[in-house]
C-alpha cells in the first residue's frame, strides 16, 4: 500500500470490479460515482459491457470499470463476456472484488479467486476484497463472511459495504484510490462516465425490460439502438429527439413475453426506458420500440458481431 507520504499526491487511474453474477457490482459503481452510470437489476448478468463511471474528488480520480460477472460459460455469448472481463482485468490498476454477505462463499467465488490468483502470476496488481450487501445480514453472520473471505485468497484489503444504504461507499473509493498511480486527472471532473450515449440508451432500455420477466429471458435479451434523430420543427429551447430501439429476443415465445397481453407489458418498458433517457439526454425523447427475433443469438458469432458483443 501506498505510504502517507506518497499518498499527499494526487493520483488517477482504473479500478475494477469483479464478482459472480449478482454480486453487487453495478450498484456500488453508481454508488461510488454518486449517479446511474451502470443498469442493475436483481436478474444475474445483467451488465454486457464494461461500463466507466469516473469518480472525481480533489484528491483523486478513480475510473470505474463494471465488468459482466465472471461465470463458467454455457454458450459463445458467456465465453465472450468472460474474456472481455480478462482483458479488462490486465489493464487495470487495482481490482475490487465483490463478494455479497446475503450469500455464503460459494464455488463461483472460488472461481474467480482462482482467476485471479493466476492473474497475479501474470501481472501483479492489487486485490481489494468487499463484502458487499452488508446491511442485509447481522453483525454475526457479516463477521463470518469477513472470515471466510480472508480464507479464500490473500487480498490488499478486506472492506463491507452496502451500496444501497452508503454504508462505508466513501471509504471503499478512499481504499481504492490509495492503489492508483500518481497522475493528473485523465477525464474532465464533471465528467461521470465515457459510455457512447446510444450504448448508455441501449442498456436504460434492456433495464427496464428485465423487470419482472422469467429466469431464463435475462440472458436472451439484446437491445440496439437504430437511430437518435432530432425531431425537426421544435420550438426553440424545448428540443425532442426520436429514438429508434430493437429488442432482440431468441424464440417468439419470449417475445410475447416482452409485448405482453395487447402490448401492455412493452408500453411499461418503454415507460420507464422513457424516463431514463429523457434524463440522460436533457429533453423530451418520444421512444419508438420494436421487438424482435433473432434466433439462438447467444451461440450465433455473426450475430454477437452485430450486436457488439
Amino acid at each position: 500500500m501506498p505510504t502517507d507520504r506518497e499518498e499527499t499526491a494526487y493520483r488517477s487511474g482504473f479500478a475494477c470490479l469483479v464478482g459472480r453474477p449478482n454480486a453487487g457490482k453495478s450498484t456500488l459503481t453508481n454508488a461510488l460515482v454518486g449517479t446511474k452510470v451502470a443498469i442493475t437489476s436483481s436478474k444475474p448478468q445483467t451488465t454486457r459491457h464494461t461500463i466507466r463511471g469516473i469518480r472525481t474528488t480533489d484528491r483523486s480520480q478513480l475510473i470505474l470499470v463494471d465488468t459482466p460477472g465472471l461465470h463458467r460459460p454455457r454458450s459463445l455469448l458467456g465465453q465472450r463476456l468472460n474474456d472481455l472481463v480478462r482483458e479488462t482485468l490486465l489493464s487495470v490498476d487495482v481490482i475490487g472484488f465483490c463478494m455479497p454477505a446475503d450469500q455464503r462463499i460459494g464455488p463461483g467465488d472460488t472461481f474467480i479467486a482462482n482467476d485471479l490468483a493466476e492473474l497475479q502470476r501474470v501481472r501483479r496488481v492489487p486485490v481489494v476484497a468487499i463484502a458487499t450487501k452488508s446491511d442485509a445480514v447481522s453483525r454475526d453472520r457479516l463477521a463470518e463472511h469477513l472470515v471466510a473471505i480472508d480464507q479464500l485468497g490473500d487480498w490488499a484489503a478486506i472492506i463491507p459495504c452496502s451500496a444501497t444504504r452508503g454504508d462505508q461507499v466513501e471509504e471503499v473509493a478512499d481504499l481504492l484510490a490509495t492503489y492508483l498511480p500518481e497522475s493528473p486527472q485523465l477525464y474532465p471532473a464533471d465528467q461521470v462516465s465515457d459510455e457512447p450515449t446510444q450504448v448508455m440508451i441501449a442498456e436504460l432500455v434492456r433495464e427496464a425490460a428485465l423487470e419482472g420477466v422469467r429466469d431464463e429471458l435475462p440472458h436472451s435479451l439484446a437491445v440496439q439502438v437504430e437511430e437518435i434523430v432530432p425531431r425537426e420543427g421544435r420550438p426553440e429551447g424545448d428540443p425532442m429527439s426520436d429514438v429508434r430501439v430493437n429488442v432482440y429476443v431468441e424464440r417468439p415465445s419470449q417475445k410475447a413475453i416482452i409485448i405482453g397481453r395487447g402490448g401492455s407489458r412493452l408500453r411499461e418498458v418503454g415507460t420507464t426506458a422513457r424516463e431514463g433517457i429523457e434524463a440522460l439526454l436533457g429533453h423530451r425523447v418520444y421512444l419508438d420500440l420494436h421487438v424482435k427475433v433473432a434466433k439462438d443469438w447467444q451461440r450465433d458469432p455473426k450475430a454477437l458481431d452485430r450486436l457488439g458483443f
